[in-house]
């Protein structure tokens, strides 16, 4: 499903028109972003929890060169579904 496929799903379902469903769904990934860069969870009941988590600096190898290197540490936003979304797949 497209951001533009779940536009419409959502303005269909909650009774909205395009632009305003358009409008909802950026402030809500907006608002999730803004509190993963500030380092807060986010979990939403139900659904999941998305977070930050650190990864440690680690050695790789460059495939074209077969070089090591180190990539260094970093942070990567991470998602844990919750029960209700894993029973639901699982149906």
């Amino acid at each position: 499903m497209t951001k533009t496929e779940l536009i419409g799903v959502i303005a269909e379902k909650a009774g909205l028109t395009k632009k305003d469903a358009d409008i909802a769904l950026n402030a809500v990934l907006a608002s999730i972003t803004d509190a993963l860069v500030s380092g807060e969870k986010v979990s939403v009941v139900g659904f999941g929890t998305f977070e930050v988590r650190d990864r440690k600096e680690k050695q790789v190898i460059n495939p074209q060169t077969k070089q090591k290197m180190t990539a260094p540490a970093s942070k990567a936003p991470a998602f844990k579904p919750g029960q209700a979304l894993k029973n639901a797949v699982n149906k």
